[in-house]
């Protein structure tokens, strides 16, 4: 029968990073963890870290034979863990990821050393050999099937295997945490709780991406790896300890199947797709011109006319205009234009949809393949008005514009993950290619978000 963990990985467990007893509660949950593990007599550990190499489409597994690290980024340096490496299962996992058409394999590794996400869990468990997986870019149902695939690939070997997926919960539990508070926050960890206390890993497939994203977790897909890997069997689930003293979520919970049963997959493929009908049921004609746009020109290299029944105010009107593409709750494409350039709004968005999807220099153009699992994001601004200090900006109110010269850089108002202004003036500058200790001009705008 299949066993898993899920496990958070702060090094101030371990003594001489910190004194060991921080965290009683998780402390304690590590404990039995590693007891419970030892009963199992593993001959393979499969560890699921977040913050080992890490791409957007790319699921990747360690190679080689062994690997070592130490907790010398967090003053620890004598601290040194070494492990060897299943290489066999490794290609095992590559080999079912490839036949299930899911980006995954041994390739690109950038750094051999074993991170902090897999280090806290070593440090408590002990295996005679591991793989080390990343997580990526890539979807939680995406990541779920690959769990699907270490499940395949370890009942292909004859030893025992258990999985550990290491990952935080939200980052975002107080003020004067690591990355301050959010409401999001505790309400992304008390989702994950009460899924995980009745064992109803269907419901928390359905997590909202954007409730992921202000809440500044790192956990979700390596417990999406998780879910995927008890998929076809009845789990029993035990929360074993959740505390957030320091601002960040530690949660700890013990996963087995204790019986056969179907597979969930069906039926998250399922609520995907009715969230994407309902979410298609829902546009107003800003976004459903975007959408049908896109998908037309994807399709057939041209734009589509504009339709009879559009509103007189995307017809009358010109202002700028914003088209953002999201994947899986992921950025997919964004172009806009801060002035309209068009002769109307539904002009502007026709061709700033184009653009998002096969301009955008940061992405691959969208392909035909992937239309069905995009959402869109229809962003019209109001004209920019020139300010004189960041005390007039508002990151949930306005977007900013700076600009030195002909170099120009804007950020759009209330995004995920943005919320100081300051991180909001800096990721302008980026943009326009502006440095931090030069003078540049401000100016702010609102939108109509159109979603």
């Amino acid at each position: 029968m299949p066993a898993a963990y899920l496990v958070p990985h702060p090094p101030l467990l371990v003594p001489g990073v910190g004194q060991g007893d921080e965290i009683p509660q998780t402390r304690a949950a590590y404990e039995t963890v590693a007891a419970e593990t030892a009963a199992l007599h593993p001959e393979t550990v499969v560890i699921i870290s977040p913050h080992s190499v890490m791409y957007a489409d790319y699921i990747h597994i360690s190679p080689g034979k062994s690997a070592s690290g130490s907790f010398a980024a967090f003053g620890a340096g004598h601290i040194r863990i070494s492990a060897a490496y299943d290489d066999e299962l490794a290609a095992r996992m590559e080999d079912a990821a490839k036949e299930a058409g899911i980006f995954a394999g041994t390739q690109g590794e950038k750094d051999p050393s074993l991170d902090h996400g897999a280090l806290v869990p070593l440090y408590f468990l002990k295996s005679p050999r591991i793989v080390r997986v990343s997580l990526s870019g890539l979807s939680m149902t995406d990541h779920y099937r690959f769990g699907m695939c270490v499940r395949q690939a370890a009942e292909s070997l004859p030893r025992e295997t258990i999985l550990i997926a290491s990952g935080d919960m939200s980052h975002k539990l107080k003020d004067d945490g690591p990355y301050g508070f959010a409401k999001e926050g505790p309400e992304h960890d008390a989702f994950v709780q009460e899924c995980i206390c009745a064992g109803d890993f269907r419901k928390l497939m359905r997590i909202e991406p954007s409730l992921c994203e202000r809440a500044a977790e790192c956990g979700m897909r390596s417990l999406a790896v998780l879910a995927g890997y008890l998929d076809g069997w009845k789990v029993e689930s035990r929360l074993l300890s959740y505390e957030g003293p320091y601002g960040v979520g530690y949660l700890t919970a013990a996963f087995s199947g204790d019986e056969k049963a179907p597979s969930l997959l069906p039926d998250i493929l399922a609520d995907q797709n009715a969230a994407m009908e309902a979410a298609r049921a829902q546009e107003d004609a800003f976004v459903r011109l975007a959408r049908q746009n896109t998908e037309h020109y994807v399709q057939t290299g041209q734009t589509i006319g504009l339709p009879d029944d559009l509103p007189e105010e995307m017809l009358q009107r010109r202002a700028g205009a914003f088209v953002s593409i999201h994947k899986d709750g992921n950025l997919r494409g964004c172009i806009g234009t801060i002035e309209p350039v068009q002769d109307n709004i539904a002009l502007e968005i026709l061709a700033n949809s184009v653009s998002a999807a096969v301009h955008d220099t940061r992405f691959d153009p969208i392909a035909a393949d992937e239309l069905e699992k995009l959402t869109y994001h229809v962003d019209v601004l109001s004209p920019p008005e020139p300010i004189q200090s960041a005390d007039q900006l508002d990151v949930i109110r306005y977007g900013v514009i700076v600009s030195r010269g002909n170099r120009r850089g804007l950020l759009l108002p209330n995004l995920d993950s943005i919320d100081t202004v300051e991180k909001q003036i800096s990721i302008a500058l980026q943009k326009g290619g502006i440095r931090p200790e030069e003078s540049y001009g401000m100016e702010r705008f609102e939108v109509k978000r159109h979603s």
